[in-house]
């Protein structure tokens, strides 16, 4: 059993926040090829690392997470480890990997490799670590997931990606008893379907070469050739957006149930997501200030989102007789709305509002950014309300006003002193 080792850089929370973050983890060796290591990706919390080396084996190395490190959480003893409880769980892992004196490393699949991304990625603070679990168990592990890393192909990646493109996407539904996901019908002549499908393709991909990226670094396997050559559909995630005029944005907030209606409304007067919407409390207004805070959002940042007078009054209402702690929008019942429970009452609003295709909660987000650009807004103000970069709100939203970009740019580029030369062309007098 290894040592115990004392190590100042890593025995504390305050100590590891000072290690550069990087990829290559920070390495303490304990003994014989032994040893513990520590990474940190940007402001992240870090991960535990054991690492097993020995020249004579194939593979030489061998590097496996063991945990995430307790630097912002409390430890648990499972999943979120101290100093001390990483250096038993990696002597437990030494142990394992030696069996009767010898290295016994079974070949890494698929699926033990999507294991060891799963566990990076929730260690590191990734934002969806069940949303990545869904796309692993769907749409990798049942093709790919008995493949052994080392033995892929790059036209068995190919074909599958290439698979993946042309299925019928599934849709969120109860379970039908058959055993096989619900599915819908696409119509192959529709260029946007086409599009859609190998966007979904490409982040599927690229979540395969992530988990297989961290093999190779981690020494489980020889080389990435295998699904470094495979490359993603081209031009495929650049979808059209779609902006609803005024009127149709009214029709569908009067088409929306009286249940879901506050939460269409809210998403036009804040242009806040809908996991956004669903998490803000009363004590998240500001009256005085006349704005709502997203504590949590996609980005990871907290913002402060300004009310219209008609915005603020309407989250005024919706505040009366609540605690500080309460949802602000919440079901008639008082629970509070669900993960993707949006998408129905959307499809039932967009028809009974006669809009086709159907919107998503997202369209509410684009619409909200819409307005404001339309009305002169500069895109910075645009992109704080929203919490995007300046440059994603141009890329998406600058067309909407060519005017006010056109205004801003005589107004900003200062002449450049040149001076025409003498030419013997004469302007025509007009009569």
């Amino acid at each position: 059993m290894p040592r115990r080792i004392r190590d100042e850089k890593l025995e504390t929370r305050s100590a590891r926040l000072r290690l550069q973050a990087r990829r290559e983890p920070h390495w303490r060796s304990i003994q014989g090829g032994r040893a513990i290591g520590y990474r940190r990706l940007a402001s992240k919390s870090g991960s535990w690392l054991a690492r097993y080396y020995d020249p004579t084996r194939t593979p030489a190395r061998v590097i496996q997470v063991i945990g995430a490190a307790d630097d912002y959480a409390e430890a648990d003893g499972r999943s979120v480890l101290t100093y001390a409880q990483a250096l038993a769980k990696a002597a437990d892992w030494f142990a394992d990997l030696t069996e009767n004196g010898g290295l016994v490393i079974p070949p890494m699949t698929v699926q033990s490799a999507m294991d060891a991304y799963l566990a990076d990625y929730t260690a590191r603070g990734g934002k969806d670590p069940t949303g990545l679990r869904t796309t692993i168990a769907a749409h990798i592990q049942p093709t790919l997931g008995k493949r052994i890393v080392g033995e892929l192909t790059t036209a068995e990646i190919r074909k599958w990606h290439q698979a993946l493109a042309t299925a019928a996407p599934r849709i969120r539904s109860k379970a039908t008893g058959t055993g096989k996901p619900a599915t819908r019908v696409i119509d192959r002549t529709n260029p946007e379907a086409t599009r859609a499908r190998r966007a979904t393709a490409n982040r599927i991909l690229t979540v395969l070469k992530a988990a297989l990226n961290l093999a190779y670094a981690d020494g489980r396997v020889a080389s990435t050739d295998a699904w470094r050559k495979v490359k993603p559909f081209r031009e495929a995630d650049a979808p059209k957006v779609r902006f609803l005029d005024d009127a149709e944005l009214l029709r569908l907030v009067n088409a929306a149930t009286p249940e879901f209606r506050p939460m269409v409304t809210a998403a036009l007067l804040t242009g806040c997501r809908y996991g956004e919407l669903c998490g803000l409390c009363v004590a998240d207004l500001d009256a005085n200030a006349g704005a709502v805070r997203v504590r949590i959002s996609k980005s990871g940042k907290a913002r402060s989102v300004t009310l219209s007078a008609e915005g603020l009054a309407f989250f005024q209402a919706h505040a009366i007789g609540k605690a500080a702690s309460d949802l602000l929008l919440t079901r008639n019942d008082g629970r509070a709305w669900g993960k993707s429970e949006q998408h129905r009452h959307m499809q039932r609003a967009s028809k009974a509002a006669k809009i086709t295709p159907a919107v998503s909660f997202h369209i509410l987000r684009h619409a909200y950014a819409a307005r404001l650009v339309k009305a002169g807004l500069p895109l910075g103000v645009v992109a704080a309300q929203l919490g995007h970069a300046e440059a994603i709100c141009a890329k998406h939203y600058a067309h909407l006003n060519p005017g006010f970009v056109a205004d801003a740019i005589r107004a900003a580029f200062a002449p450049l002193g040149v001076q025409p030369g003498e030419s013997n062309v004469t302007p025509i007098r007009a009569r």
